[in-house]
């Protein structure tokens, strides 16, 4: 049942001008009543599906939060070389179950610096560059679909004389 029939039921309703003495139709009635409730129905069962995908969402969110640390430090041990063998396949398997749920790994040295999904640590003067830049990746950011994680911790360099 959609939203018109909501709409159609209580104009219905409005439209129904009883005069005293004057009896109404029992069939009418029950309709109009029963199609209220479906379509009460039909909004709640809306409203309970999406309730359920946000919390699906916030708890999913929550794991992979309690998860970014251990995946610095496998980052870590692979740009220091140490990561091999068998850890390395664990590594690997890891970071593809994390990108498969949805995790999204975020920040690049160049970029324009947003502060929405940066955060500045460090700040540097350049005439390299013509708007604020995020110069140095300090630690990458982390986005769950458009949820945010942990932003792009970084140094910005702005423009000179700005």
């Amino acid at each position: 049942m959609s939203d018109n029939t909501t709409e159609e039921v209580v104009s219905q309703e409005e439209n129904i001008v009883v005069e005293p003495g004057q009896e109404t139709d029992p069939v009418a009635t029950l309709t109009a009543d029963l199609q209220r409730l479906q379509a009460e129905y039909a909004n709640y069962r809306k409203r309970v599906e999406r309730d359920r995908a946000v919390a699906h969402e916030s708890a999913v969110g929550s794991v992979l939060s309690e998860l970014l640390a251990l995946l610095d430090d496998v980052d870590r041990a692979e740009q220091h070389g140490e990561l091999t063998g068998g850890f390395k396949a664990v590594a690997d398997q890891l970071n593809s179950i994390t990108s498969r749920i949805g995790l999204e790994k975020y920040g690049t040295e160049g970029e324009a610096f947003d502060p929405q999904i940066h955060e500045a640590l460090m700040h540097d003067e350049s005439a390299d560059v013509a708007v604020a830049t995020a110069s140095k990746i300090l630690q990458p950011g982390y986005k769950y679909k458009e949820r945010i994680l942990r932003p792009a911790r970084v140094a910005v360099t702005d423009p000179a004389g700005a």
